[in-house]
């Protein structure tokens, strides 16, 4: 059974229509839109600041998303998929992104809508992503632009496949 716990008296709210894994955890200030799936051993702690999740975000497994005590929330645009092993912290992440397999974002970045961040990646503290483009490395550096239909809809794609993979559970 998925452990869901209130910290401090703040309790995580998950609509009916999500996916929780049996064994991910989700505790305290801790939001999500409509059709937002979270995966096996996935781990989302709203303990120490806020974090609110967009409408179909997927967050697969072994991801971690955390925040920053006293200094920065966590927010999740919609149509964002943070791949196996991920962290994201402490950041802003706008719509329609694809957060590859392990791929970190540190406190206080943002990522604009219509991002692809390598797999492996590190984004590092206080960067800013400029949308329509891809980003890889260590640090991440832009390595391509891209028109946003280039590839919209593939991180559309990826999010809506994460709804159905979510039905099969």
């Amino acid at each position: 059974m998925s452990l869901i716990k209130e910290i401090n008296g703040i309790a995580p709210v998950i609509p009916e229509d999500c996916f929780v894994a049996e064994n991910a955890t989700i505790i305290g200030n801790v939001s999500f839109g409509i059709q937002c799936s979270v995966w096996y051993n996935a781990v989302i702690r709203g303990d120490v600041n806020a974090i609110t999740i967009g409408n179909k975000v997927n967050i697969q497994d072994g991801a971690v998303i955390h925040c920053t005590y006293l200094k920065h929330a966590t927010i999740i645009g919609n149509n964002v998929s943070i791949g196996h092993n991920a962290i994201v912290h402490g950041c802003i992440i706008e719509d329609n992104v694809l957060i590859g397999m392990g791929a970190i974002v540190m406190d206080n970045c943002v990522v604009k809508s219509n991002v692809i961040i390598g797999a492996g990646s590190v984004v590092t503290q206080n960067s800013v992503l400029e949308s329509n483009a891809i980003y890889a490395g260590i640090p991440a550096r832009k390595v391509k632009d891209l028109d946003a239909s280039d590839f919209k809809g593939e991180i559309e794609r990826i999010a809506n496949n994460y709804i159905m993979y979510s039905s099969w559970q």
